[in-house]
C-alpha cells in the first residue's frame, strides 16, 4: 500500500495539470474570439446596418444552434466552436457568454454615437479580454471579494482600456477615468453579465466626459 499511494498521487496530478492545460487552451481559444471584436468598431463605420444586421443573424443562429445542442443534436460549425470554448462553469448547460458579448456589442452600437461605441466596444474586447488571459497566465495576487480575479489582471485591464481610449480620445483625463472605471466594473464578479455592462457603461461615461 505504501508503493501504491506515491503512484496514485502522480496520476492525480498529471490528470491536474492536464485539465489546467485544456482550461487554458479553452481561454486562449475563447479571449481570442472576444478579443476580434476591437474590429467591428471599424466594420460599422464602413458598413453600419449591414454589420448590426449580421451581428443579429450571427446571433439569433448561435441561440439556435445552442437550443439543439441541449437537444443532443449539432448544429454545423458552431457546436464544435461552442464546445471547444466552454469552459467547466458552464457544464452542460447553455453557453451564455457568447449572447451577452454579441449583446453588448449590439446595443452599445445602436444606442451611442460613434466614438462612444467604439470605446465601450473597444474596452469590452481589449480590456476585459486581457485581464481574463493574464489572470489565467500571470495572476498570482487574488483580489478580495472577487472570486478569483487577479491584480495582474485588473493591472492588464486598466493599462488596456486607458491606452485604446487615449488612442481614440487624445484626452488623458478622460482616458484615465474610464480605464478606471472599466477596471472597477470587471472586478465585479458577475460572470458574463459584464460583457453587456462594460461597454455600455464606458460608452454612456465616454459619451458625457469626453
Amino acid at each position: 500500500m505504501q508503493e501504491k499511494f506515491p503512484h496514485h498521487q502522480t496520476k492525480m496530478d498529471g490528470a491536474l495539470v492536464q485539465q489546467k492545460k485544456t482550461e487554458l487552451i479553452k481561454e486562449l481559444f475563447r479571449k481570442a474570439i472576444h478579443m476580434l471584436t476591437v474590429f467591428i468598431p471599424f466594420l460599422l463605420r464602413i458598413a453600419y446596418y449591414p454589420v448590426i444586421l449580421l451581428l443579429t443573424l450571427v446571433l439569433i443562429v448561435y441561440v439556435l444552434s445552442e437550443i439543439l445542442r441541449l437537444h443532443k443534436k449539432e448544429f454545423p460549425i458552431i457546436s464544435h466552436i461552442t464546445s471547444a470554448a466552454a469552459r467547466q462553469r458552464d457544464g452542460h448547460g447553455f453557453v451564455l457568454g457568447p449572447v451577452m458579448l454579441a449583446l453588448g456589442v449590439i446595443l452599445t452600437a445602436l444606442i451611442f454615437d460613434p466614438v462612444s461605441a467604439q470605446i465601450g466596444i473597444t474596452a469590452l474586447a481589449l480590456g476585459d479580454g486581457l485581464a481574463s488571459l493574464v489572470g489565467k497566465l500571470c495572476g498570482k495576487i487574488c483580489i478580495p471579494f472577487t472570486k478569483g480575479k487577479t491584480l495582474m489582471g485588473s493591472l492588464s485591464c486598466f493599462i488596456a482600456i486607458f491606452l485604446s481610449t487615449l488612442c481614440i480620445t487624445r484626452s488623458l483625463a478622460p482616458s484615465l477615468i474610464i480605464a478606471f472605471s472599466g477596471t472597477l466594473i470587471e472586478l465585479i464578479p458577475i460572470k458574463d453579465v459584464d460583457n453587456i455592462l462594460i461597454p455600455l457603461s464606458l460608452a454612456l461615461l465616454a459619451h458625457f466626459i469626453i
